[in-house]
């Protein structure tokens, strides 16, 4: 088993119906052949930096997983063929992944989303707001 992160663009135009198919079609040819998913983030609808057949956005998915060189391959003609997919890119981070290094890297990836999402909670917390205008309105005041 080796480890690959792999990113994705889908077209903009797909339903979230489409996507979620995509996006398992590509997670079961892993599963498939006895790969082991690490980590998957949907990072959403981005401005691309130049224009992709025509498009000026796209929904990027991110995956982090073990597998072999084969299931790569069938991704990645998979990729090819279906033209909801603008591009792709797989980069392999390692040669060979012990069971041991997937649950630990399983784990890191929980953490850090348990994180991330610690951390938009408090980004929409209108407490955190106000404080921040207070400490503006004594510094003004100390200035003067």
């Amino acid at each position: 088993m080796r480890r690959y992160e792999q990113v994705y663009i889908l077209r903009p135009s797909l339903s979230e119906n489409e996507i979620s198919t995509a996006i398992e079609n590509t997670n079961n040819i892993v599963l498939g052949d006895q790969g082991t998913i690490i980590q998957l983030d949907k990072w959403g609808m981005r401005k691309l930096a130049y224009p992709i057949n025509k498009e000026t956005q796209g929904f990027y998915v991110f995956c982090d997983f073990a597998g072999t060189p084969k299931a790569v391959a069938e991704i990645e003609r998979k990729f090819r063929i279906d033209d909801a997919v603008l591009k792709y890119m797989s980069v392999k981070i390692s040669d060979s992944i012990s069971d041991e290094e997937i649950a630990a890297a399983q784990e890191t990836a929980a953490a850090k989303a348990s994180a991330a999402d610690q951390d938009d909670e408090s980004e929409d917390s209108p407490v955190a707001e106000d404080d921040a205008d207070d400490s503006n309105d004594t510094e003004n005041e100390d200035k003067q």
